[in-house]
């Protein structure tokens, strides 16, 4: 299913407050002006906005508009944000980024793949290993399990691409949410191998698992991300809700 207006424009939107063309502070042109430029209804404009206010980038200002109150990171690490692509990922952290495939296998879920990732067992999955480098060096080692009747025709060279790239512009998948638990675990000796670990400095990690689902509510992956520790970063948008 192709992105819907809304979602074009918030991309468009976020990606001019990312790169300044919008400045911190600086106020986004009035909803009517947004209405004329992007040919769209009052309506898609504030779905947009919303969403924008949701992730932290704008704060809407009763009266006067809406102000840009994104403020850009040291990237002296790699910065965790929304759903995204590791591709998405290091262009957003302004790094350049490679994937290798350590391994791609076609498999059917049994009861430790149900218990590990929620695929019922007799599902068929992918099941591929990767390792992630920002300028050249390792950051990250996924684990990640895809629903093969939900992602049908992955190949090693999608994976050492992007993914999220193939499922949605060639599968025309739209990805709509993911639950996300952050752990700290020990480092073990293929971590050690792959991310060059030193345990005599580490003996822990930083461990992003989520489950992912798409627009007809099915789960279509399963995904554990460790990363090292001294480039981990995480940032998120918290909003305290009224106290009732």
């Amino acid at each position: 299913m192709p992105k819907s207006k809304y979602e074009l424009i918030y991309k468009d939107l976020k990606d001019k407050i990312e790169t300044g063309e919008f400045s911190y502070q600086q106020f986004l042109p009035s909803e009517h002006a947004l209405v004329l430029t992007y040919g769209c209804s009052r309506n898609t404009i504030r779905r947009a906005v919303s969403r924008l206010v949701t992730d932290g980038y704008v704060q809407t200002m009763q009266g006067k508009g809406v102000r840009n109150i994104f403020r850009p990171v040291n990237q002296a690490a790699y910065t965790i944000g929304g759903i995204e692509s590791f591709k998405e990922s290091s262009i957003r952290n302004h790094r350049s980024g490679k994937t290798r495939v350590l391994q791609f296998m076609e498999l059917t879920a049994d009861e430790k793949i149900f218990l590990r990732t929620g695929f019922p067992p007799g599902s068929e999955i992918y099941y591929i290993q990767r390792l992630h480098y920002l300028d050249g060096k390792p950051l990250i080692l996924n684990h990640n399990y895809f629903l093969k009747s939900a992602t049908p025709g992955l190949t090693v060279e999608i994976a050492e691409d992007s993914i999220y790239e193939y499922l949605e512009h060639t599968l025309h998948m739209t990805i709509v949410n993911s639950q996300r638990v952050m752990t700290v675990e020990k480092i073990t000796q293929i971590d050690e191998k792959y991310l060059e670990l030193d345990v005599n400095d580490y003996n822990c990690m930083a461990v992003v698992s989520s489950h992912t689902y798409n627009s007809d509510g099915v789960m279509f992956e399963f995904t554990q991300s460790r990363h090292r520790p001294d480039y981990f970063r995480f940032q998120d948008n918290a909003v305290r809700k009224p106290v009732v």
